[in-house]
């Protein structure tokens, strides 16, 4: 079985990797029709997707997003919306469940959700008009930013740890 920081220090390298790859242009429409194939693979990055964000603790956008967009084609924007439909559902569970165990603060959750929502509107809207190559910069930066922050953490851990 693989430590929780071997699997943070392995996805940081994809984050890493799949960042700097999203500076160059992703091929495809995304919209070609689902088959058996494809369905499958998307039940596969739904399961790593998943899996990896209660093991690392990380949104499954920064997981699904990229996945979407270097191995599927999926232009960036449709990949983000798709990925923000997802949320619905697992949000949906996940807090449930955290709610069962105490473990929601409902009050900050209405706080931060109502500008939540209001910003979401202004950022969907800025990036309906946004440049594909620009969105995917920006997103492959936050990649980056991500796995710099994942690959310190390891670190300070190990040297904590002495080894």
């Amino acid at each position: 079985i693989i430590s929780k920081r071997n699997l943070a220090l392995v996805f940081a390298i994809v984050l890493a990797i799949v960042g700097i790859r999203l500076f160059f242009t992703v091929n495809g429409d995304g919209r070609s029709d689902i088959t058996i194939l494809i369905a499958l693979a998307y039940v596969v990055v739904g399961l790593a997707t998943g899996a990896l964000s209660g093991l690392l603790g990380i949104g499954g956008g920064a997981i699904m997003v990229p996945i979407m967009a270097v191995l599927f084609g999926i232009p960036s924007v449709v990949a983000k919306g798709t990925s923000l439909a997802v949320i619905i559902p697992t949000a949906l569970m996940g807090t449930l469940r955290n709610r069962s165990n105490a473990n929601v603060d409902l009050t900050a959750a209405v706080v931060v959700g109502i500008t939540g929502v209001v910003m979401a509107v202004v950022g969907a809207w800025v990036s309906a008009r946004m440049s594909d190559a620009l969105s995917n910069a920006l997103f492959a930066v936050l990649l980056i930013a991500v796995a710099v922050r994942m690959l310190r953490q390891a670190w300070k851990e190990t040297a904590r740890a002495g080894g």
